[in-house]
């Protein structure tokens, strides 16, 4: 197959599933064209299946914003006629749904027909698509698609709840590729960290307010009464500074690295003893997959897509969003004793494979054969 992908460019999760399952679909022999406004961030390789499109926004005095959404339709169908794309996958709802949408009726007027399939990853539809602003053309774009997938059972349902949706949502979870995320040996990057043996937790993500950053520092704080640990916070966002004044407050500096984004996170992720994920809200949680994949246990809320991720007393903690003190007290239980730790690290691992990008994959593909038939007989 030819297949067009459009998300975003950034580390947020829908781009990072978007990048990765385009890069796995080329691996496998399918032709895929990335399209968006910079080269994704884990586009990082070269492979003869592998294309990039930048859309290009022109500024004109006219606008006081940009039409990204029509620079985005117009790329779309110059890519679809002259790569002749059998099939468009679009990652988030706004803007590309409805840029998706537009170049399909546009296609039409050149007599070619091409399907086009909706990934919905969350706060498109938690945050975002609930805003008047902007939720008539989120519902008229999901049932307008010819397909759509969410990341978790918790994201279809909300999505049923809040929208007016009339067409049905197959749920595919998010992956691992365990080529890339595996526990690596990096031993002296962790006595750098950790020089007396210290645990070290880790919390990764964007900073924005429904990560609950605040309550990681917060829960660090009280399992260092405890525990001699280190905490490495990484990534980057609007609460990063609020954070760093919070440990200062608290008096934790000492014990607290912001790292900002990183690339390579798998290889911290491999000196890590523990996650921390309170999150006011997950779609599925793609950074916690990550760390159990690196048999990192995860300490989260009971939020969204979470429970059906981290199996409770298994592969790591749920606690009620904002139960600082019962995420402290599960945290405590893991990492005190060496025995225990090391078998939620195995139980985190064992779990992790039951996301495996290899069993993930084929459902991707089946799918877009099953939007593709349906969309041939119409």
């Amino acid at each position: 197959m030819k297949i067009g992908i459009v998300c975003y460019p950034t580390f947020g999760g829908s781009g990072v599933v978007a990048t990765e399952l385009g890069k796995a679909l080329a691996d496998n022999g399918h032709q895929v064209h990335f399209i968006t406004y910079s080269r994704p961030a884990r586009l990082d390789f070269f492979s003869e299946n592998l294309f990039y499109h930048e859309v290009s926004v022109r500024d004109y005095p006219l606008f006081d914003y940009a039409p990204y959404e029509s620079a985005l339709a117009s790329k779309l169908v110059d890519v679809v006629l002259f790569e002749k794309l059998d099939i468009l996958h679009v990652h988030y709802a706004i803007p590309h749904a409805s840029a998706a949408f537009m170049a399909q009726q546009i296609l039409e007027t050149y007599g070619v027909k091409i399907p086009f399939v909706t990934t919905l990853h969350g706060t498109d539809i938690t945050l975002v698509g609930k805003d008047l602003t902007y939720k008539p053309v989120v519902t008229f774009s999901i049932n307008k698609s010819n397909g759509v997938t969410a990341v978790s059972q918790s994201l279809k349902e909300d999505t049923c709840q809040h929208f007016n949706i009339k067409n049905k949502i197959e749920v595919i979870y998010n992956f691992i590729d365990f080529s890339r995320f595996s526990a690596k040996p990096k031993d002296h990057f962790k006595k750098a960290i950790a020089p007396h043996g210290e645990r070290i937790l880790i919390h990764t993500s964007n900073f924005r307010k429904v990560k609950r950053t605040e309550d990681v520092i917060a829960m660090f704080a009280r399992i260092l009464k405890e525990i001699p640990a280190k905490l490495l916070m990484v990534g980057d966002g609007p609460e990063r500074t609020n954070n760093e004044m919070l440990c200062r407050e608290m008096g934790i500096c000492d014990h607290v690295r912001f790292l900002g984004k990183q690339d390579a996170i798998e290889e911290i992720l491999s000196v890590s003893d523990l996650f921390l994920m309170p999150s006011e809200s997950e779609s599925f949680g793609l950074a916690a997959l990550e760390a159990m994949a690196c048999k990192v246990p995860a300490i989260t809320s009971n939020a969204g897509g979470l429970p059906e991720l981290i199996i409770d007393e298994y592969c790591g903690y749920m606690s009620e969003v904002g139960d600082v003190d019962d995420m402290a007290k599960n945290a405590i239980k893991i990492i005190q004793d060496e025995a225990i730790l090391q078998q939620f690290k195995e139980n985190a691992y064992k779990r992790a494979q039951d996301f495996d990008l290899e069993k993930i994959l084929p459902k991707y593909v089946r799918y877009y054969e099953e939007v593709l038939n349906a969309y041939k007989k119409n």
